[in-house]
């Protein structure tokens, strides 16, 4: 494993959770792993758990761990080749990333989209410049398009909380008071859509007309705009808000409706969430704070997908 960028670079899903679930069970059998190596987190967005996890996971397994929020201590950086440097930036990422990857024998990277330019953001300029230039394996803590590492805990966790072989996982659109960035559906979307394929799961995604995300990330999927239709029965509900990917990073509805209640819910339905998240906005605080919820297990599982993933690629570099 070079980089982790989406479940693409995943070869065979069921032995990723299987081995997650190992490394669970004893956080510490490799500690030595990751002796001498250093791993490097650069940060260009806020982050709790992303960061928090990551850094431990490194720690688990005897890395040295380095981390650096460059929107506050870093240049900023130009990304643009052939550009006359006169403007704002005061470094290329040509120049940051070779000298990050000689400091570091893994690096994370985490940065959100403008959700203003489509097209700029959906190429992953940055990290595919980042990844070229770098030259160590580089992990994403987050990226315009996709949030792997929210993904893998997320699948882990319907994997250990599941009480039938093939559950009912859908995502719903929520509300909320600004416009937030497609990755986190896009990445659920496409391991959910991947563990539906090979037989894992059953998947369905509601949202309101013109919330449609990117055909890349759902074909294959039903797509329903009635979300008490899709909701009926459900094992799993993954409540998230997304701007909109046609009119790109607009607010087109704000359907207060779509909040979920414990009254709209199965007794048996299990409730998720990445976080963080706007209580009584996106999700009712009932919800939050009751038996229904496994957002904390899911934030929990967060360190045990970054620490497979880190293992799987100090493996490869030992």
């Amino acid at each position: 494993m070079k980089k982790f960028f989406s479940v693409k670079d995943v070869p065979d899903l069921r032995k990723f959770i299987s081995e997650a679930k190992n490394v669970k069970a004893n956080p510490f059998g490799q500690e030595n792993l990751g002796k001498h190596k250093t791993l490097g987190l650069i940060f260009l967005n806020p982050s709790l758990r992303t960061r928090l996890s990551t850094q431990k996971a490194g720690l688990n397994l005897g890395m040295q761990v380095m981390v650096m929020n460059m929107g506050q201590e870093g240049w900023a950086l130009e990304t643009k080749d052939g550009v006359v440097m006169d403007g704002t930036s005061v470094e290329h990422i040509r120049e940051a990333a070779a000298v990050i990857g000689q400091y570091c024998d893994v690096v994370g990277l985490r940065s959100f989209p403008s959700l203003k330019d489509r097209e700029a953001d959906y190429t992953e300029e940055l990290f595919n410049k980042f990844i070229e230039y770098c030259k160590v394996p580089v992990i994403s803590l987050e990226s315009a398009t996709r949030h792997p590492l929210q993904s893998f805990a997320d699948l882990l966790t319907i994997e250990e909380e599941k009480k039938v072989e093939k559950p009912k996982v859908v995502l719903t659109w929520a509300p909320h008071v600004k416009a937030l960035p497609q990755a986190v559906p896009n990445s659920f979307a496409e391991w959910m859509s991947r563990a539906q394929r090979e037989g894992m799961i059953d998947f369905t995604i509601t949202h309101p007309a013109g919330y449609e995300l990117s055909e890349e990330f759902t074909e294959g999927v039903t797509i329903t705009h009635n979300q008490s239709e899709a909701i009926k029965d459900a094992d799993f509900v993954y409540v998230k808000n997304w701007s909109g990917f046609q009119e790109y990073g607009k607010i087109i509805a704000t359907d207060e409706d779509w909040m979920l209640n414990s009254e709209r819910l199965s007794e048996n339905t299990k409730v998720m969430h990445c976080l963080p998240v706007r209580r009584d906005v996106e999700l009712a605080s009932e919800i939050l704070d009751g038996p229904q919820s496994l957002v904390q297990t899911e934030a929990g599982n967060r360190l045990w997908a970054a620490q497979t993933v880190l293992k799987t690629i100090l493996e490869e570099l030992s």
